[in-house]
């Protein structure tokens, strides 16, 4: 794995449509941009901003993220998400996460990741499927 450079940016971009809506993914009855549409905007736009320093096996995995979702945004309105660095330790990344739509800053928060070998990670989640399935647990 690559040195991750603290201040490295990443940006994602999405549009409000009724599909990430409050109302349509049943975290609240509005038809606005939903906090759940919100954190996967802001885990995807870490994630992306990864993808350049990661070796070839290799993906990443959130392990924690802390937001605010300070305003509302409408059907038909853009969202833009901003990641920076500000921590590596070892395999785990740390980023701050902001979000605005064409007025404002609706969101902001805190999102660490953490550098994963992808077959050996998926490898113990199956191993847990099977020890599930017989009924080891």
């Amino acid at each position: 794995m690559q040195t991750i450079p603290v201040g490295m940016k990443g940006t994602y971009e999405v549009d409000v449509t009724m599909e990430n809506t409050a109302s349509r993914v049943r975290s609240g009855g509005v038809p606005t941009f939903s906090t759940p549409s919100m954190v996967a905007g802001m885990e995807c736009c870490c994630s992306q901003s990864l993808l350049p320093y990661l070796e070839e096996g290799q993906g990443s995995v959130g392990i924690s993220i802390s937001v605010r979702h300070m305003a509302s945004t409408p059907i038909g309105m853009h969202v833009r998400f901003e990641s920076e660095v500000t921590l590596q330790d070892r395999r785990r990344i740390v980023f701050l996460v902001k979000a605005f739509d064409e007025i404002e800053q609706v969101g902001e928060g805190t999102h660490e990741r953490f550098i994963i070998d992808t077959q050996k990670f998926l490898g113990k989640s199956v191993a847990k499927k099977e020890r599930f399935d017989k009924g080891e647990y």
